[in-house]
């Protein structure tokens, strides 16, 4: 009989924890997942794929005996769901898609969609699942350099607001039911108007600065670059943008010498890069939900640098950090199953 492991997902509540759960049910992982909430006291009813479900408090006891632990809600929760995984004798592996174990010691960035073949890290390292637009970027990256050489590239990344979570769409929705109503706005997480707007940073008050999470995806990228051969780190602009889901991201790459559009295409194309032709509609952030990888589109010539071309690109910001979490929760179950066998 074939060995089933258990996920501990604390915050399967979240966004980006329900779309962990959906992969790993779609992709038939050899696991079972448990779901962790914040509450010491009591457990809890909710849903995983349309069905009833129990989540059980977050302590030592729901925690021990998990194959693989996954940190989905709250930074602070995460936090506190690393330092009861710590206190266990054998603690399992663990992933995280919040960044709470970031500036851990132990801590190794990961995005297998990019990894170089054979990639390892040291046992018992925290997994942090690489932002999002980090991936999607160093994707693109890497094929665009198969064939030619990059000399600089500038991007401007569209921020959705679900990579602020339920609160960040909810926020979103509720602006604009306000603006068409005339009523006051919601400015808790953006601490500004989003709605039929764009912003350059948040308000004072908010929570997080757009900033910082810019910082955070030029940080990642830089350390994916440089583990799958290096490359020019392009400049960055991030923009909140007032979407639901879905990055895009307007690229302009110049190169040592002009290649020929369609070659050029046809490079970047591959399983996992849709690339969409000149007499095909440009990709879209709503069209890309639930697909993995990346599409890329709208490929032009700078009218005025015949060396640089401009790509539209979009990517499902849930779906690519889970399919990417969900490569490593492979790989560690698979480790986890044959360690026990010994």
């Amino acid at each position: 009989m074939k060995k089933v492991g258990i996920i501990s997902l604390v915050g399967g509540d979240s966004l980006i924890g329900r779309e962990f759960s959906e992969i790993v049910s779609e992709s038939r992982l050899p696991a079972t997942i448990k779901l962790i909430g914040i509450d010491e006291e009591a457990a809890t009813l909710t849903e995983v794929d349309g069905e009833p479900s129990v989540m059980t408090p977050m302590d030592e006891a729901n925690l021990e005996g998990a194959s693989l632990v996954v940190l989905a809600g709250a930074e602070a929760n995460s936090r506190k769901a690393l330092a009861i995984n710590a206190r266990q004798k054998a603690a399992p592996a663990v992933i995280d898609l919040t960044f709470a174990a970031e500036e851990e010691p132990n801590a190794r960035l990961r995005a297998p969609a990019v990894e170089p073949y054979g990639y390892t890290v040291p046992s018992g390292a925290v997994h942090v699942v690489a932002h999002p637009a980090a991936i999607a970027l160093a994707l693109f990256h890497s094929r665009l350099t198969t064939r030619y050489k990059l000399r600089r590239w500038t991007v401007h990344i569209f921020e959705p607001a679900s990579e602020r979570g339920q609160q960040g769409l909810e926020e979103l929705r509720q602006q604009t039911v306000s603006l068409l109503s005339f009523h006051p706005l919601q400015k808790k997480v953006f601490d500004a108007q989003l709605s039929f707007n764009m912003l350059a940073r948040y308000g004072d008050e908010a929570p997080e600065a757009l900033e910082s999470i810019e910082v955070r995806i030029e940080r990642h990228l830089a350390t994916l670059l440089a583990g799958s051969g290096g490359g020019p780190i392009p400049s960055l602009r991030l923009i909140q943008a007032p979407v639901f889901h879905g990055y895009s991201f307007s690229v302009q790459a110049e190169f040592e010498e002009a290649p020929d559009t369609d070659s050029l295409a046809a490079a970047i194309s591959s399983p996992e890069v849709d690339v969409r032709a000149r007499d095909m509609e440009p990709p879209n952030n709503v069209g890309i939900a639930r697909q993995g990888g990346i599409a890329v589109g709208s490929i032009l010539q700078d009218r005025n640098n015949p060396n640089a071309f401009w790509f539209w690109v979009v990517a499902d910001n849930l779906h690519l950090m889970a399919e990417n979490a969900v490569a490593v929760a492979r790989v560690l179950l698979k480790a986890s199953v044959s360690g026990a066998d010994k």
